[in-house]
């Protein structure tokens, strides 16, 4: 029944696809007689190819080094209107979502078309609520998908650098847990539903789902109204403060993922809403991430480490948070930090003028080991969303000038010192028992030598890449030794090929 999902313009359309990224992330223009696809048949292929694709390219399009300025500008229309399903489609999963049609007043247009689902106006009781229904066989098709992907993905490893291929995986792993999260309504349910919870005093609006009505197949919640984020005719016309808009995202984003450690990991302008009051309302909770405390912490440090321009500490939180490698040389990415902060820094640069020196300075760190790892691929999604929202409305807006004063602001409250001076007191003074109870610990175990050294997850991975690289011969050397035993022992006749064979191996032992 889904043949279709394997025929050989399909799996053609996946290479090119894969092929693409290859040549774009080895900034390569051709590999032998292919070269990649241009920027908008690379997002045509994207479209045509459906809703993985889209939403693996939406995660590769987080990173400025992976893509040029211009896939960059093909890919933003990834998250505009999409096809709809057809009318038959459409009414398979109505009557599978509702049996018995509860709606007095249904809208078979679609007010939106993304790239899982697709949303329609209804009235329910008199009320005026938005269904999101999530397209027919959406789950078998991202199965599909995600099977082709990882055949290619291997077939491809051979041709990355350890980081790069690494990374890769990470992308690849984290985009099926989450696509497969994201196929299933009742799952966006109950992040909604958590969310809300969570935020209700954020002074942030989000829709209210009507649980009874809801299934695998259908989200059906408060309509909500308001302008889009980067309608900026509209924002203009309504006299509402750009700076005070961007401002409050940012903060809300701040208290999402620097105190809560749970956000809302796709914020892109068809999900933000702005009322004429200048509300903001978040829409789409099917992408939603928890950030495990560590990571947490290690932002916070590279965001303190970035406002004290101490370039040495902003490597080694890039360490920890996993997406520059344990052995990196620091000194040298310092020195290149130091001149990316002084670009963006810098008030008197256009934004062309800064994007084209970015550039120039990711170009010349194509050969140092940066990983992407999957806690971080939606962290820097989400800012490079909200940095993108940001330069709609502000000229040469960018994350080091305009929203690393307002994160640094609230590293305190982050940290648990947002109570007055007696009440953190009181807290460190509550604590003291169990400091003095590890510290009492620690030192017997220094006494009774038992004191056990662990290491990180950066460091185990660099000893084992260390380990690979220093065993590789002696396997390869192993290996040919043994084919010689075999060889002279199943045709005696075939000694000189035996000798070769035991030579190579033993050289390759020994050099």
């Amino acid at each position: 029944m889904y043949w279709h999902l394997f025929n050989p313009k399909r799996v053609y359309d996946v290479f090119s696809f894969l092929l693409s990224v290859y040549l774009l992330l080895k900034k390569k223009e051709r590999l032998f007689l292919l070269k990649p696809l241009s920027p908008i048949a690379f997002s045509q292929t994207i479209v045509r190819l459906g809703a993985s694709f889209i939403k693996l390219a939406q995660v590769l399009a987080t990173r400025a080094d992976f893509f040029s300025a211009q896939y960059l500008d093909a890919l933003k229309s990834l998250h505009d209107q999409l096809p709809p399903m057809s009318k038959a489609e459409l009414n398979i999963v109505l009557s599978r979502a509702f049996p018995t049609m509860p709606f007095e007043a249904f809208n078979e247009g679609p007010i939106a078309s993304a790239s899982i689902g697709q949303v329609h106006e209804a009235r329910l009781d008199e009320q005026k609520v938005a269904i999101k229904l999530r397209r027919l066989d959406i789950e078998k098709r991202v199965r599909a998908d995600i099977r082709i992907i990882s055949f290619f993905n291997r077939l491809f490893r051979p041709l990355f650098s350890h980081y790069t291929k690494n990374s890769i995986e990470a992308v690849i792993v984290e985009f099926s847990k989450m696509i497969l999260q994201e196929v299933n309504m009742t799952t966006e349910l109950h992040n909604l539903q958590k969310f809300a919870t969570m935020y209700v005093r954020s002074g942030i609006r989000f829709p209210t789902p009507l649980e009874a009505y809801c299934s695998e197949d259908a989200l059906v919640m408060s309509f909500e109204e308001g302008f889009r984020f980067d309608d900026k005719e509209r924002l203009k016309k309504e006299k509402i403060d750009f700076r005070a808009i961007i401002g409050k995202l940012i903060s809300f984003y701040t208290e999402q993922m620097l105190l809560r450690g749970y956000f809302h990991a796709d914020p892109h302008p068809g999900n933000l809403l702005v009322t004429p009051k200048g509300e903001l309302i978040l829409l789409d909770f099917g992408m939603v991430k928890s950030i495990p405390n560590q990571t947490r912490i290690a932002i916070i440090e590279l965001l303190k480490a970035a406002n004290e321009k101490d370039y040495e500490l902003y490597i080694s939180a890039s360490k920890r948070l996993g997406t520059v490698a344990y052995e990196a040389p620091v000194s040298e990415l310092a020195l290149l930090s130091e001149r990316m902060f002084d670009i963006f820094g810098n008030e008197n640069l256009s934004s062309e003028s800064m994007q084209k020196l970015a550039f120039d300075v990711l170009n010349s760190t194509r050969d140092l080991p940066f990983k992407l790892p999957q806690e971080a691929i939606y962290i820097l999604r989400v800012s490079a969303i909200i940095e993108g929202l940001g330069t709609t409305y502000i000229e040469n807006f960018n994350g080091i000038k305009d929203i690393l004063p307002i994160l640094q602001d609230n590293i305190p409250k982050a940290l648990g010192a947002d109570e007055g001076i007696l009440e953190s007191i009181i807290k460190e003074f509550k604590s003291l028992p169990l400091t003095i109870h590890h510290v009492k610990s620690s030192i017997k175990q220094i006494s009774d030598g038992e004191l056990k050294v662990e290491l990180s997850l950066s460091q185990l991975e660099w000893l084992k890449k260390e380990l690979k690289a220093y065993l590789k011969p002696f396997l390869l050397g192993a290996i040919l030794l043994l084919s010689a035993l075999f060889t002279l022992t199943y045709d005696p006749s075939l000694k000189e090929v035996a000798l070769i064979l035991f030579t190579l191996g033993l050289a390759r032992i020994i050099f």
